[in-house]
């Protein structure tokens, strides 16, 4: 099964389509355009469930579609409250960059209306499953879309950490920490560390040395059908595990982070008209050809 899989959708006229409708952060641009959208929504839809500070648990929600207002921030928070019961999303962008929430409010309306025509597509990507393992217990288990990193934290000295693949030792990277991403993510956390931008139906993801010491530690692409496992032997007093942003815990002597595939998979309602590449020249601004100064 590919990481990234296209599926056709619809609904029949006859069903009434549910949809929650998810922000995080509850800021005023977001809870006004929420006012405004919510008319639009209620002529296609039932809204049955809603949250705007994206703090409450949906993964009990009984709908059909999750409809996200804000930034990538808004989908990564939807992505966890959603937990094992993974929604198809639509994403709307209300934040700057967006590369998850792909579709502006002007494209909501007509995405809208081809939910009944079997037209549109839902894109399934990649979630992985991050465990903390102390002293041989899970201590901390989170489902994650973007990436997990390992960070070195106060007092911000040189740290070792050891990478295992499927229990077989790669290396010991010494820097100030790692990232083990998805190819969602890679355009994320590890795209700012200089990773490589993997294609999201990729069936891998890209673990990426943060400022390593040794020049010759690059960034590797792998399956994501292995199982990775990280070790600290000698974490500093801040030393963390964080997962798509948001701090899991503080690493202590022997504690060995384990990631693997999640059993949940994030689905994106893909917007019409809109692809891969053309995200990608949008959003890092790939001109496509280079500027000549006439004076010169």
């Amino acid at each position: 099964m590919s990481v990234a899989s296209r599926i056709a959708f619809s609904f029949p006229p006859e069903q009434t389509i549910r949809v929650v409708l998810l922000s995080a952060g509850q800021r005023p641009h977001v809870l006004a355009e929420a006012e405004r959208l919510r008319p639009l929504i209620q002529q296609h839809a039932t809204i049955v469930g809603e949250d705007l500070s994206g703090q409450e648990d949906m993964s009990g929600v009984s709908a059909d579609l999750a409809i996200v207002l804000g930034g990538d921030g808004s989908i990564l928070r939807a992505a966890h409250q959603m937990g094992q019961q993974q929604l198809p999303v639509i994403a709307v962008n209300l934040g700057r960059l967006g590369f998850l929430a792909d579709a502006t409010p002007a494209d909501l309306p007509k995405i809208l209306c081809e939910l009944r025509t079997g037209r549109l597509q839902v894109i399934e990507h990649l979630m992985f499953d991050c465990q903390v393992i102390r002293e041989g217990a899970i201590i901390m288990r989170h489902a994650g879309l973007n990436e997990i990193a390992v960070r070195t934290g106060s007092p911000f000295l040189l740290m070792h950490i050891h990478l295992y693949v499927d229990s077989e030792l790669v290396t010991t990277y010494s820097g100030d920490g790692l990232i083990i991403s998805t190819p969602v993510g890679s355009t994320a956390y590890n795209l700012s560390a200089g990773g490589p931008i993997l294609r999201k139906d990729l069936d891998a993801v890209v673990i990426t040395p943060l400022s390593p010491h040794t020049l010759t530690n690059r960034p590797v692409v792998d399956s994501a059908d292995r199982v990775y496992e990280i070790v600290v032997p000698e974490p500093h007093a801040e030393s963390s595990a964080v997962v798509d942003g948001r701090v899991l815990c503080r690493l202590e002597k022997g504690d060995r982070i384990r990631v693997s595939r999640a059993p949940a998979r994030f689905k994106m309602v893909a917007p019409p008209g809109h692809s891969y590449y053309g995200t990608l020249r949008e959003k890092l601004g790939w001109g496509g050809q280079l500027r000549w100064n006439s004076e010169h």
